[in-house]
């Protein structure tokens, strides 16, 4: 592993980059991503099976149809309150990486690098796995209507690999390929949402809206605090995805302006698509219906689409496999960058001389993921880490309440009134405590392997210059190999 170093740029520098002229020649990742392809990249991977199944994981903790809109429309604004403070960090830090980069520019190497190794080794890859495997059953349910146990595992298992494999692949090829999928995808998932609103709206037009009324739509409301915190966590997990478009800044054109636009329309449309979907899913389901599905949505299509009801499972389908592709496109940067900064393998920090994607580390992400899609049970593994992820999100937003008082002149492209960083900073730590409080066991089996990274770090970073030299030169033989098949160099100086 070997340091490559890349010096904060102000936004005179990212015009000039951005211009067209020499740099345009030079084997770097290129700045193609454009708002429309952040508003996709944010959008399409925000929505992905999340509306069409976590709506039964709030309604089920809270008991009630009006509390349950209530924590979708929290939901929506604590995430959007979330990107704005990432906004502000994407135009201060303009670095790929998300949390990553932010993360060791606060407090150094060691708890970037603690970031970069779970992300590598469990979050990035096990969500990618679940996310393939939804998008694999709801893609052969149609093939087996009322009988889904019926299922061949191994098919369901073999299409969530072809998806992974083939979406790896677009991503290795082209990075306006890669957004062109992601907005495409991203269309097809916002137009079967937007079936589910209209039928909505005619069915309240028609005057079915008995549980949506304020006599019934708060009946048997939970007081159990935790039971309401718990439902609050399974809403983030549907908008979980808002500070992906952080992963890739330095590909984006002009991000000082469109990272903070795409922001502010992505999130405000997904929030208004998912309160206005769980109404429309009341209008036709009794809250008793709606607790005891395990795909709401499937239900709802059921009940109003007649023998079009198999579209609602291929437009699920679809919605995972765009997000898949973003998780993929984001990812792939995360490990080019942790790369780049030395805590990875040299190959990871290499691009296509051609295509100026990095394949290496695209590669990489796609045979991490097919590893757990062959294993066992990848939910566990995902419960392990949910605090651990709130936990990187409290840390940068820290880091941006820190730097606000140590470098108060420090340019600011994008700067939001200091409550909105300090309020959310205060909320991410308040889902930590709660996290550990509801699920301890599963917090230390996840502190246990995060903190695994540590002796990794020491020899595989740290003193690496002390390796013995058979397993240098290994090293070496082994990333020159790779470097000849692939077609891959480290990126040149901008």
């Amino acid at each position: 592993m070997s340091k490559r170093s890349h010096e904060l740029k102000t936004p005179e520098d990212a015009s000039d980059s951005s211009s067209e002229g020499p740099t345009d020649s030079k084997v770097v990742l290129k700045q193609k991503i454009t708002l429309i392809n952040g508003c996709a990249i944010i959008v399409g991977t925000i929505i992905g099976s999340g509306i069409f199944i976590s709506p039964v994981g709030v309604f089920k903790e809270v008991n009630s149809v009006g509390l349950s809109l209530i924590v979708w429309a929290i939901g929506g604004f604590f995430s959007t309150i979330g990107a704005l403070c990432y906004a502000e960090l994407g135009t201060t830090i303009v670095k790929s990486g998300g949390d990553y980069a932010y993360i060791r520019e606060f407090y150094g190497p060691l708890p970037a690098f603690l970031r970069l190794w779970i992300a590598l080794l469990i979050i990035r890859p096990t969500s990618q796995a679940a996310i393939a495997l939804t998008f694999s059953t709801y893609l052969v349910q149609p093939f087996f209507p009322n009988c889904a146990e019926l299922m061949p595992e191994s098919s369901v298992r073999l299409f969530a690999a072809v998806c992974l494999i083939v979406l790896s692949f677009v991503n290795c090829m082209s990075v306006r390929g890669a957004t062109r999928v992601q907005d495409v995808f991203t269309a097809a998932k916002l137009f079967a949402l937007a079936i589910i609103v209209i039928i909505g709206i005619v069915q309240i037009c028609q005057g079915s809206y008995e549980y949506l009324t304020p006599e019934k739509a708060f009946e048997g409301t939970t007081s159990d605090i935790g039971k309401i915190v718990i439902a609050f966590y399974n809403s983030l997990y549907a908008y979980g995805g808002w500070n992906y478009l952080n992963f890739v800044t330095e590909e984006m054109k002009d991000p000082y302006k469109n990272l903070p636009r795409a922001i502010m329309i992505s999130l405000p449309l997904v929030s208004v698509i998912y309160v206005t979907a769980n109404i429309a899913y009341f209008t036709v389901l009794s809250p008793t219906e709606f607790g005891i599905s395990n795909a709401v949505a499937v239900l709802f299509g059921d009940k109003t689409l007649g023998v079009m009801s198999w579209i609602i499972p291929v437009f699920v389908s679809l919605s995972c496999f765009g997000s898949v592709n973003g998780s993929i496109f984001t990812s792939s940067r995360l490990f080019f960058v942790g790369a780049r900064e030395g805590q990875l393998p040299n190959i990871l920090a290499m691009i296509h001389t051609k295509r100026y994607t990095p394949v290496p580390a695209i590669i990489f992400n796609c045979v991490m993921s097919l590893l757990y899609l062959v294993s066992g049970d990848i939910w566990s593994l995902i419960t392990y880490f949910s605090f651990f992820n709130w936990l990187c999100v409290g840390m940068a937003i820290l880091g941006l309440i820190w730097w606000r008082h140590k470098y108060p002149e420090l340019q600011r492209p994008v700067k939001n009134h200091i409550a909105l960083p300090i309020t959310f900073f205060v909320a991410s730590a308040f889902l930590v405590i709660m996290a550990v409080y509801a699920a301890p066991k599963e917090c230390l089996i996840g502190a246990c392997i995060v903190l695994s990274g540590i002796p990794v770090y020491f020899i595989g970073v740290r003193y690496q210059h002390k390796q013995p030299k058979w397993m240098d030169n290994g090293m070496r033989s082994m990333t020159w190999v790779m470097q000849t098949i692939l077609e891959v160099v480290f990126q040149e100086a901008q």
